[in-house]
Parts: C-alpha cells; structure tokens; sequence
C-alpha cells in the first residue's frame, strides 16, 4: 500500500512516500523550482516520488497532509481580532492565499493529482512527533517537539510505543521557543525561517551579557521548560516585523540592517540566546523524562535543528540517547504524516531493526542520476571530463583533497532535509588552516564567521571529537578532543569577537569552530559506500579520517538536485573539481559560462 505525505503553504514544502510502512522517497519541493525554502504545493517533488516508485496517483491509497488548515485559520482569525485594528496590514496580506488556497485543501491537492484519493489531515506536532518517532531506532521512546507554531500548539511531548503517540502535554502559541529564536534572528539582522542556524553559528563569537535582560524581561521561565513571553517586546502577532520599538530599548539600539557590518552588540545578543534556548530545552527534557519514565528521547521541528542544544541535551539531560529526525522542520512533516497514516491511523504494527540502526536509511531519500544520464550530459554540453574506474575513484579523489584542492561532490540520493551528507557537498581537507576561509569567500560567497561541518569515519569518531556515539544527520556539537587542540597564546585569548576566527585551534582548524567544538557528520559505509571509501582514502594518505563536508550551493541557492545544477555552481564559483558518479571534472580544462546568468540576482540572499 502506497501512502504520500505532503506538507506545504508555511515553508520547506515536501512530498514523501511509503510503502507498506517502508519509506521510498522524500524530497523539498525547493531542489525543483530553485527556490530556497519553496512554499509552494510540492507538485514537482510528488511527480519524483511517483516516478521513484513506479506508480501513478491512481496507485496511492491515502493521502496525509502534515497540518489541519481550518484550525490553522482559526488560529490566525483569533489573533488578529484580539490584536485589531493592529494587525489588518498583514491580515489583509495574508487573507487572500488563505482563500484562494489554504483552505481549498482537500480540491488542490485532488486537482493536483488528477484523482480522488482518501486524505487524511493531521495536527502539525502530531506529523512533526511521528517523523521523530516511527524512523527512529527505538521501540518506544519519549518525543519532544519545538517548532514556532503549527496549529495552536508550538511544543508538545508525549510517548511513543510501538506503532502508537499518545500526546501528554503541550504549550500554545503565542508563546513559542522557535518564535523566539526567530524575532532574535530578525533583531541581529538575517532572515526569518531561513538564517536561525546563522545565528547559532554567531554565538560563540559574543558574550553572554544579554542572558539576564531575556529572562527578566522577555520570558518567564518555569522549572519544566514552559514559558509565557512578555508581547509588548514582540510584534509578529499583529504586524509585519518580529520585534517592536520596546525590544530597541532593551537591547541597545535598532534592530541590525541585513548586509551590514556585525557588531560585537549582535555577537552578544546571539550568545546570550542560544544561552537561553539551551536552558530551555534541558528544563523542557527533564520534566519530559520526568513525566513519561522513558530511558530514549526523539526530537523534531525546527529547534531540534539545533544541534548545540541537541549536544547539550545528549551531555547533560537523563536520557539515555536521542535520536533526531533530520528533517525536523516542516519538510518532515510529510514525512511524519504517512507513517502516522500506515502505522497510528491504519493500526499496522510497528518493529525496529535493532542493532541501534534507524530505518531513515541516511536521509539519501532523493533523486539518484546513474553514470550514463550524467556522461549524457557532458556530452551533450561539451563539457571536458575524464572517466575514473569505480574501483579508482576514491584514491584519486582523496589525492586531490590531501592538495588542498576544493571539490564538488555528486554522488547517489539527494539528501532529504537541511543538511548535505555526502551526497550534493562540498568537500575540502579539514587540516587546511586556510580552507574554512577560502570556502567561504570564494566557494559559498557567505559571511566569513560561519564555521564548517566536519565529516568523519563512524568507527573513527572518539578518537577525534569528544563524543561516544554516531551523528550521521549532523544534528549533535561536540569538541573537539583535547588533546587534538593547539593551546593559544595569552595573546590569542585577549582577541574577541571575529578577530578569533583566524586562529588555528586544533589539528584540523578548518571544521574547529572558535570554542573548540564542531557540528559533527559520522559516516557509516552501509548508509553511503562512495562517500565512505573517500574519505577512507583519505586516511590512508593522511593519518586524518576527516574531511570538510558543506553543502552544495552558493549562498542562497537551495542544494544542487541535477547534475545541471552543480555543474553550473561548480563553474560560478572557485571549487577546483567536480565528481559526478565516476566522472572528473577540472576547472582548468573548462570554457568560461558565456551566457550564465548572476547569481546574485537569480537567488535571494539568506
């Protein structure tokens, strides 16, 4: 039996398929249209779930939409009247995609599939719940979720045994700890639902001066994570800005302009939120383990993306271990929703495959391109290129790195979720001490404070990073292990802010971020061969089992999906090598893109 999952009209609209309970695919409707974030109806990415399996609409059984539209609606209606006259500006921008679409659900989704199929709607944390629960390795399990807000709810928690959730608690909007980190992203000057993982990546660089003025004036924490937010500092409930003139006071001045100069100000303010996301989440996973008993916890919506807070849950909160769906935004919510319809709804039963192993399978849910679609193309394009024997590739590739050369890496299923695995990267030496800088100015063009991801053998993980356990979705920060440090100097220590950024701090400071830890990818040779034996081969040559792993794209671009796309990103930028399936190519053999386009323009900025 074939069941789709959808999820759409927020953003990081998904479409996702299961068969007889067993996931066939997933992917973001933005690797389609190019449009990060893509909000749309995920047309495209249902037509390549079809195809991967073979089928056609008429085969589907069920449908499950990841949210319910109508309480959604309520929600918004209810806002903006207790708010009126306040908030009319943006419900006027808001109402009419609520009637043209959001509300026509059940006549949109039929009219895109061409036919009548039984659907199934969802509450938003219940899909987000079920994405963290029904993949994961554990047969029963507590579940946290944290998003900004889907229906009414924005955190819930509950147990999951077996092929059942059964919801315990939850807290309501307004009051939301993605929200929260949202109006501090809008504040320190990044995109809202785009760049909260920027100002995660800020936050080491400050200080945490602002801790005391959140909690004093901005929430009111109680000892099992809920909170009630003081409104008068935030205006996402009636207007068009996440903050209001009150919080201007508070912090020091305006809110940061997009693209101007950092200051040590938003440092600051990133430190002391991520800070206070982190004592959050620990007090909301205590009195989750308080209330259910369980020994496992799973996570998902789009705080569960954080993966220091995610560190500091694994280090210091009871559970015995967590696992976290890599989708946790929206997208997973497709995701969620048909395992909730095969296993919740259609009582089918559950069983995991034991041996700690998820059945996510490495999130490679996307599209696969097979050697003779990709030598295809560069034929077709007179794109010079060199063909490697299978057996070849990863020796010869991992020469390449071992010369500080950057390379574009094209191999097998895109990813489903945020995070590139090894399947649409960019991949360089993490022992390099100019390669973190070299990647992000002349390969991702974005701001020089953003550290990169380090990929390691799985076996091979303790001996670099302090944890004891596998992150292969790169959701959990751990340090690197002391004694693979470099002590700096008394003068180094005096240096703030990005001043500290071009210190080498380790043995491989490319993946080191400036308080020693690292968002880590540990890879597993039964969840991706190729990008395990490179990286294999790289040891073999090096001594170092880890190499830079970021995602394929330019700043704002949504990942690469076709080989199109990475060939284009590969010639717009300074990477060295491309590698598609067992093909190379070099830039020093390429013809300049005569009738390329600007990037800048073609993709907004994040």
């Amino acid at each position: 039996m074939y069941i789709l999952g959808l999820s759409c009209f927020y953003h990081d609209s998904a479409a996702a398929l299961i068969k007889d309970g067993v996931i066939v695919a997933a992917a973001q409707e933005e690797r389609f249209t190019r449009i990060r974030h893509d909000s749309a109806f995920p047309a495209q990415a249902i037509a390549y779930c079809l195809a991967e399996a073979g089928i056609s609409a008429r085969d589907i059984a069920h449908v499950a939409f990841y949210d319910k539209p109508l309480v959604k609606f309520e929600r918004i209606l209810e806002t903006y009247l207790a708010t009126a006259p306040l908030g009319i500006s943006s419900f006027l921008m808001a109402l009419p995609l609520w009637l043209k679409e959001k509300l026509w659900m059940p006549s949109l989704i039929t009219d895109n599939l061409g036919e009548k199929v039984p659907l199934l709607f969802l509450e938003h944390h219940e899909s987000h719940a079920a994405s963290a629960f029904y993949p994961s390795p554990f047969q029963r399990a507590a579940f946290l979720t944290m998003d900004g807000v889907g229906e009414w709810a924005t955190t819930s928690y509950g147990r999951g045994v077996d092929n059942t959730l059964t919801l315990l608690g939850e807290m309501d909007f307004p009051h939301s700890l993605g929200l929260l980190y949202s109006a501090f992203t809008y504040f320190t000057g990044f995109k809202v639902n785009s760049a909260e993982y920027k100002v995660m990546g800020l936050a080491p660089y400050g200080e945490p001066r602002y801790v005391q003025t959140i909690l004093d004036n901005l929430i009111d924490l109680k000892p099992d994570g809920s909170f009630r937010m003081n409104m008068k500092y935030f205006d996402y409930c009636a207007g068009l800005k996440m903050t209001g003139e009150e919080m201007d006071a508070l912090f020091d001045g305006p809110p940061r302009k997009p693209e101007s100069k950092l200051t040590q100000r938003e440092m600051d303010l990133a430190r002391s939120l991520q800070e206070v996301t982190e004592e959050i989440m620990l007090r909301a996973v205590r009195h989750v383990h308080k209330v259910t008993g369980e020994k496992n916890l799973v996570l998902a919506g789009g705080v569960a993306l954080n993966c220091v807070g995610n560190g500091r849950v694994l280090r210091e909160g009871p559970f015995d271990d967590i696992w976290i769906q890599p989708a946790a935004g929206d997208a997973g919510g497709a995701l969620g929703a048909a395992l909730f319809a095969w296993h919740a709804y259609l009582g089918q039963p559950r069983t995991t495959s034991g041996g700690g192993r998820d059945s996510q399978r490495g999130s490679y849910l996307g599209p696969v391109y097979a050697d003779r679609e990709i030598e295809e193309y560069l034929q077709l394009n007179d794109i010079a290129y060199r063909k490697v024997a299978p057996e070849d590739l990863a020796e010869e590739v991992a020469e390449i790195l071992a010369n500080e050369n950057v390379v574009g890496w094209f191999q097998g299923r895109m990813e489903f979720g945020p995070r590139a695995l090894g399947a649409r990267s960019i991949i360089g030496d993490a022992r390099s001490p100019k390669m973190q800088s070299i990647m992000n100015l002349k390969i991702k063009y974005r701001e020089s404070f953003r550290p990169f991801a380090p990929s390691v053998l799985a076996e091979r993980v303790s001996d670099w990073f302090e944890i004891d356990r596998p992150s292969p979705y790169m959701l959990l920060v751990a340090n690197v292990r002391r004694d693979r440090c470099i002590t700096t100097t008394a003068e180094q220590d005096q240096l703030f802010g990005i001043e500290r950024l071009n210190i080498a701090r380790s043995e491989i400071p490319a993946v080191t971020h400036v308080d020693y830890s690292a968002r880590i990818q540990t890879v597993a040779r039964e969840d991706h061969p190729a990008y395990y034996d490179l990286i294999a081969a790289f040891e073999r040559k090096t001594g170092c089992p880890v190499i830079i792993n970021t995602s394929f794209n330019v700043r704002g671009e949504p990942i690469v999906c076709r080989p199109k796309e990475a060939y284009t990103c590969f010639m717009r930028t300074e990477m060295d090598y491309l590698v598609m399936g067992n093909f190379i190519v070099a830039k020093s053999q390429q013809k300049e893109l005569v009738t390329d386009t600007n990037w800048r323009k073609e993709f907004a900025l994040d």
